[in-house]
């Protein structure tokens, strides 16, 4: 460590001289500068030297010492390489100003002042460096002092605490040192002056090391916690302490990792209350009729008495029972729900045969009324036929003479030349339009048919289908109203058939591939399944769209609005396929791909195998 005066900027000026002597191991202690020198500091060789020298008396000087000079300049604190200012004595009476603490600022010393003579003997260690070794010692910390009480360059040494030292010889009053008593007051050093005056106020320790880190703001507001860890810049210097010791509080657990334990917690609970209400959602779907019928609270299935107005048709044909008749009279709106009838009948023990025919009833009737109602000869209508979408021309001339009484034989004779009729077509089929009509009493075979073809050809004039198109649109919309289930499927359908006549179609290469066709042409339309059998497939016949690409040569059924309407407006989609996996819910799945349709496929085996009599 340098011995020669540290730049007064320079912020380790006062560690610099706390340290022990890397020669002698001694610590440093404060002392004040002979002559009085205000404001002078010694370094800690010379400090050293001066405390063992107030503490064993009067010893025999180094040859140093006897060349310091006894009578400086006023205000000279600055001296040379080989001599160092003497103190004055004090006055008689006065305290050792030596055994003071001086404010002094710090002297430069030479190489020969800081050395001991050959002659001198070590002094043991002054008590007081003893107790400023032991910093570890608990003790209350002393309040650091301004910078107006002590500058921060300078020492004190405390009297006191050399006092507890071993009792030391006064020095003889003919001693050098004592030379400067007879200065007269006004001219000694601030320090000698304060020399002259017994302090009256206790004897300080020495300060304690000034606390850094964490320690120093933690420590009173931790008091009563604990011991809170401490240390000083000594202390990090000579490794008594290191900054973990009296450092920073403990990290707080990292937010992040609560914040997704949180988000987990919620993604559980959240899952918990979803099984909770699909579960319940499922039970009740289930069970929710039962449960409601057995306390009486479900949603009741008839009208009120009283409540029927309007005017509603319904159409029964030759084998219609209460099963089948309680959804049409549903549909037609007659009854609440589409078993009404049919429950009635069960619950009520009714017996009761159904004559085929058209019946003119009411809206919002009571199953007891429409029974009534479908007993009275009056309300069959004798010269009316009603024919439903999707019938095929041999169908729709059965349900003909079944209604008005036109013999079968004169209905296939008015139908065998379309010409007469203006169909550009080798058939009639597809141009029976299907409504209900009313016709006078007496009507004929060819004035009904040609009623019902004009009818066709009003609706596909409302399409906007050109003329030389019409057998074209009827073909594509009798396969549409065969195949579609729900209004939106009907333009899903038509765009199907689009894209599989397309040229660029790899899936297929331009087959439909549609089996509503193949039943048809093998005569399989009424066999009351939606699949073909291995036979139908292999028919060699122009609707058979396994076997061959494009149209089939004609339409298969009698197309209403919304499949003429669906054939001139297909929908956008690259749909190739499409199965229809729900029998009863007519849900049908669209596909682009044969591996999607085949999984599709399977949906729809695995309904049917569920459902042995659901018509597949």
């Amino acid at each position: 460590m340098p011995e020669n005066q540290p730049p007064e900027n320079d912020p380790f000026a006062d560690l610099y001289g706390r340290l022990p002597d890397p020669r002698t191991g001694a610590r440093p202690s404060a002392a004040s500068t002979p002559d009085g020198a205000e404001g002078e500091t010694l370094s800690p060789r010379r400090a050293a030297r001066e405390a063992r020298r107030a503490a064993t008396g009067p010893t025999a000087t180094s040859a140093a010492d006897s060349n310091v000079s006894e009578t400086p300049a006023q205000g000279d604190s600055t001296v040379g390489d080989t001599a160092t200012p003497s103190s004055p004595a004090p006055a008689a009476g006065a305290p050792d100003a030596a055994a003071r603490p001086v404010d002094a600022p710090r002297s430069a010393v030479g190489d020969d002042a800081s050395r001991p003579a050959a002659g001198d003997a070590p002094a043991p260690r002054p008590a007081v460096a003893a107790a400023r070794d032991d910093v570890s010692a608990p003790r209350a910390e002393a309040p650091r002092p301004t910078a107006a009480a002590e500058p921060p360059v300078t020492r004190r040494f405390d009297a006191a605490r050399r006092a507890d030292a071993p009792a030391a010889t006064p020095r003889s009053a003919e001693s050098p040192r004592r030379a400067s008593t007879d200065v007269p007051a006004a001219r000694r050093p601030d320090a000698a002056r304060r020399a002259e005056t017994p302090r009256t106020t206790e004897p300080s320790r020495d300060r304690e090391p000034a606390l850094v880190g964490a320690g120093v703001g933690a420590s009173a507001a931790s008091a009563s916690r604990g011991p809170v860890a401490s240390g000083s810049l000594e202390e990090l210097f000579t490794g008594e302490t290191t900054t973990h010791d009296i450092g920073s509080p403990p990290p707080r657990p990292p937010k992040k990792r609560r914040r997704i334990g949180g988000w987990i917690a919620l993604g559980v609970v959240l899952l918990l209350l979803a099984g909770i209400v699909g579960g319940g959602f499922a039970l009740w779907n289930t069970y929710g009729t039962r449960v409601q019928a057995f306390f009486g609270t479900s949603e009741p299935i008839e009208f009120d008495a009283g409540q029927a107005t309007g005017e509603a048709r319904i159409t029964i044909v030759a084998g219609d029972t209460g099963e089948s008749v309680s959804p049409k009279l549903f549909d037609a709106g007659i009854t609440k729900a589409s078993n009404s009838l049919y429950k009635y009948m069960l619950d009520n023990s009714v017996v009761f045969t159904f004559q085929p025919g058209i019946y003119q009833l009411q809206q919002q009737m009571t199953s007891e009324a429409v029974l009534t109602a479908l007993r009275d000869p009056a309300n069959r209508l004798d010269n009316s036929v009603q024919l439903r979408e999707g019938l095929t021309l041999n169908q729709s001339l059965d349900l003909i003479s079944e209604q008005i009484g036109i013999p079968r034989e004169e209905l296939t004779a008015a139908a065998a030349d379309p010409s007469q009729y203006g169909v550009p077509a080798g058939t009639l089929e597809g141009w029976i339009f299907p409504a209900t009509y009313d016709f006078d009493e007496g009507v004929t075979a060819k004035d009904a048919i040609t009623r019902m073809v004009q009818r066709t050809i009003q609706s596909l004039d409302a399409a906007g289908v050109p003329e030389a198109d019409r057998e074209r649109i009827l073909t594509v919309a009798s396969i549409i109203e065969r195949e579609a289930r729900s209004s939106e499927d009907f333009y899903k359908v038509s765009r199907v058939i689009e894209n599989r006549l397309q040229p660029t179609n790899q899936e297929t290469f331009g087959k439909l591939e549609m089996d509503s066709t193949v039943q048809y042409g093998a005569g399989e339309m009424g066999s009351g399944s939606v699949s073909t059998s291995t036979e139908a497939r292999n028919s060699d016949n122009p609707w058979n769209t396994y076997m061959y690409p494009g149209l089939p040569v004609g339409p298969i059924a009698n197309p209403g609005d919304l499949a003429i309407d669906a054939a001139m407006k297909p929908a956008d989609g690259p749909w190739l396929y499409f199965v229809t996996v729900n029998l009863d819910t007519g849900e049908t799945v669209f596909t682009s791909t044969y591996s999607e349709h085949e999984k599709a496929v399977a949906q729809w085996q695995a309904w049917c195998a569920a459902n042995p009599d659901g018509g597949c």
